[in-house]
């Protein structure tokens, strides 16, 4: 008889991801893309080597750097590395906003899905990096198996209904 394997500890439930840094050719064409179309806040620069950005008072959500890639080149298909991303908006209205900014600024998405758990937009940056916009459907609101448990699925986003949902502007 053997003797079970001890539990593997988890992760406690609070912890979250606080940031992630990418790397970029040049500081200056993410910051187009991050703060002057996506909306995020520069809360440091550092020359042309770094930027750190984020959303509201935290210090940074986004850190964007050219230690190792000023000038460079994206990953080549096939290789690993960051598959995406993901930014999460607080609600489907802030998200149908996001979506008009990329519109505006004649960004084009790789996709659009809704996950039963998450309605969500695949976009690239300007250094190939997988960025995915997304909203949580609340909680109770989840699509759930005959046991209760959550489930998801990917269908079409119905893009124009979330366009539809957006803030009104001032």
């Amino acid at each position: 008889m053997s003797t079970p394997a001890p539990p593997v500890p988890t992760i406690h439930p609070g912890t979250r991801i606080g940031h992630v840094h990418l790397k970029v050719a040049t500081i200056d064409r993410s910051l187009a893309f991050y703060r002057d179309v996506l909306g995020f806040e520069v809360k440091h620069r550092f020359g042309d080597s770094a930027a750190f950005i984020a959303a509201g008072d935290y210090h940074h959500h986004i850190g964007l750097n050219t230690w190792e890639s000023a000038s460079g080149s994206p990953p080549a298909p096939g290789t690993t590395g960051l598959y995406h991303l993901a930014i999460l908006y607080p609600d489907r209205a802030t998200l149908g906003n996001a979506l008009q900014r990329l519109i505006d600024a004649g960004i084009s998405l790789d996709g659009a899905s809704d996950h039963g758990v998450s309605e969500a937009l695949y976009l690239r940056d300007p250094d190939g990096n997988g960025v995915e916009l997304y909203r949580d459907r609340p909680f109770e609101d989840w699509p759930r198996l005959p046991n209760g448990e959550p489930t998801m699925y990917t269908r079409p986003l119905n893009l124009g209904s979330l366009l539809a949902d957006q803030t009104p502007k001032p």
